[in-house]
């Protein structure tokens, strides 16, 4: 592989784990469109390509998952027993998500990330978010959450802190407490939706070299040894700045990168 893409995934990895530690995301925002981009570079097959960046987006997330998790369980920032109670849900609805996402053509993936993007962009910059006006279910209706929260999740390869944030917020949990709990859950997310990519691109031929199912090896090993140093800076300057207005900056970022990625899928 060029170095000049070792430089481009290693630069990635980082910009991800900032956002990841601040913002409570999984990072896949990022992730997805830039790794389509940079994979029809490199000349991936068009008819998995989208599904490579997913995969790949999930399994890098992993690491992200864990150094934002500890970060934000320093800080007293995760709400365990919520993680506990949503787990399962999460882990089934994820892995589910990805056998879905495996049938769907590479342009409809592209069309519906760009779509689901457009909503997660529109919610932070008009800051629409449930008025916090009740209290979390029990045991069984978290986990039902985490059901639907999984299976989008693995449809986009999201950490699901557009989904997990909001909901939490909505229950009367204090919103950097939400963001500390939402950075927990994404390690399952993650894991789920790695393993559940892997199985399904197990055996697919015309596949790039040094990939494992839908999992590009040397991307997600190069992101994840710098966002797993970048997680815990980006967590710490989440008790710091002024998260809404950095919300907005991002929201006009993941529409600006997932536009590309649609242009760049149909152009293919």
């Amino acid at each position: 592989m060029d170095p000049t893409w070792w430089l481009a995934y290693l630069a990635l990895g980082g910009v991800v784990g900032i956002f990841a530690g601040l913002l409570g995301v999984g990072g896949g925002g990022i992730m997805v469109p830039i790794l389509t981009s940079l994979f029809a570079l490199q000349g991936f097959p068009h008819d998995t390509l989208v599904h490579v960046a997913l995969g790949t987006s999930m399994a890098a997330i992993v690491p992200t998952s864990l150094a934002s998790l500890r970060a934000h369980h320093r800080r007293d920032g995760v709400a365990w027993p919520v993680v506990r109670f949503i787990t399962p849900g999460i882990l089934i609805g994820t892995f589910l998500g990805t056998f879905l996402a495996a049938h769907v053509p590479t342009t409809g993936l592209a069309i519906f990330f760009a779509c689901f993007m457009a909503f997660v962009s529109m919610q932070m910059l008009i800051n629409l978010k449930p008025a916090p006006t009740r209290t979390l279910p029990g045991a069984w209706g978290i986990s039902g959450v985490g059901l639907g929260i999984g299976g989008i999740s693995a449809l986009v390869a999201i950490g699901g802190g557009s989904l997990t944030v909001p909901f939490l917020t909505w229950c009367n949990v204090a919103l950097r407490r939400a963001i500390g709990t939402s950075a927990a859950v994404g390690l399952p997310i993650a894991l789920s939706g790695a393993l559940g990519y892997l199985i399904n691109g197990w055996g697919v031929t015309d596949l790039p070299a040094r990939t494992l199912g839908f999992v590009y090896w040397p991307a997600v090993v190069l992101m994840s040894a710098v966002s797993f140093l970048t997680a815990p800076l980006g967590a710490r300057l989440a008790h710091r700045l002024p998260v809404g207005m950095l919300k907005r900056i991002f929201a006009f970022v993941l529409m600006a990168l997932s536009v590309k990625m649609v242009v760049t899928v149909l152009s293919g």
